[in-house]
């Protein structure tokens, strides 16, 4: 099962607030520890929402609206894919986690993401393969990326 996990957005990070070098340690070591754990398969920080936009489709139409987006509570400031055997799994690797906002409250959501079987019927052949082999492609140029961007 993958899990997407996404830190929530507070108004420094809004605010383009960096984290600090020794968050940055404690947090490569909480990433180390996933890669080693094999369970990590990505993750990143997300710029602020004013360097972004969103995309309104309305029909046939679509609507461009540029950053900033001001509900920060409903922003994500980063994510990563964990694929473990559980719900409860991923949540037991997100509790090692540092908190992002030291000696604050800070939160982050943790969701499954769909594979073909959870289609159940819908999921032909056709589908499946597309679902699943869209997901397959994407690890593998995970996989790429890292070997190539490797110190």
């Amino acid at each position: 099962m993958r899990f997407m996990v996404m830190g929530k957005a507070t108004a420094e990070s809004e605010a383009g607030v960096l984290p600090s070098t020794e968050m940055l340690v404690e947090m490569g070591r909480y990433n180390e520890e996933l890669v080693k754990a094999g369970v990590l398969l990505a993750g990143d920080g997300l710029h602020p929402s004013s360097k972004g936009a969103r995309v309104l489709f309305d029909g046939d139409d679509r609507t461009v609206v540029d950053g900033p987006f001001a509900e920060t509570k409903e922003l994500i400031a980063g994510f990563t894919i964990l694929e473990v055997a559980s719900k409860e799994e991923a949540v037991e690797w997100v509790k090692r986690s540092p908190n992002l906002i030291p000696g604050g409250v800070g939160e982050v959501e943790i969701r499954q993401i769909f594979e073909a079987a959870d289609f159940g019927d819908n999921a032909t052949e056709e589908v499946a393969a597309f679902v699943d082999g869209v997901g397959e492609q994407g690890r593998a140029n995970v996989a790429k990326w890292r070997a190539e961007n490797a110190d």
